[in-house]
């Protein structure tokens, strides 16, 4: 059934990824898709994190521990009991419009490197948002950040193909 739900996300969902630049200092990955609801309905839905973020893809396996508190300074972070990460750390509020987190996911908080990410949410319609998500990493690793590039690309387009998924019922 998990299988099944990507499929579905994958062939049904239309986020645009891309992979802008990648070099063996950093890349640059840009993805944008369209959801059928204003730009308040879905940046209030993207701070609730925990109900669409791929558990796959948090350190201790439950989605439901992850926040993003939007308030510069706050995190984008994961506690569950006594464990705890902090995936990003919120550096602009524009609420209803966009956030910007620095900081390195995942894996990346273990190399040398820094990353910039902006989610916006750009109305189209009263009944329509475009959501542009862009996340910049630089830095240093032995064989290169650039092969990195496609992997994060994926697992982006991952979550915000299940943003949009909940968007869209």
């Amino acid at each position: 059934m998990k299988y099944l739900f990507m499929l579905l996300l994958l062939i049904n969902g239309t986020c645009f990824a891309k992979v802008i630049s990648k070099a063996s200092n950093g890349f640059s990955i840009k993805i944008e898709t369209k959801v059928p609801v204003n730009n308040e309905v879905a940046y209030q839905q993207f701070l609730k994190v925990g109900k669409w973020w791929h558990p796959d893809h948090t350190w201790f396996g439950k989605s439901e521990s992850l926040t993003i508190i939007p308030e510069v300074g706050q995190c984008f972070c994961e506690k569950n009991g006594d464990k705890q990460a902090l995936h990003m750390t919120i550096s602009y509020v524009d609420p209803n419009k966009e956030i910007r987190m620095i900081g390195g996911l995942g894996p990346l908080q273990m190399l040398g490197i820094h990353g910039g990410m902006s989610w916006k949410f750009e109305p189209v319609t009263d009944s329509t948002t475009k959501i542009i998500f862009t996340y910049q990493v630089s830095g240093y690793m032995d064989n290169g950040l650039d092969s990195l590039a496609p992997i994060v690309d994926k697992v982006q387009g991952i979550q915000l193909a299940r943003l949009k998924a909940i968007l869209s019922k």
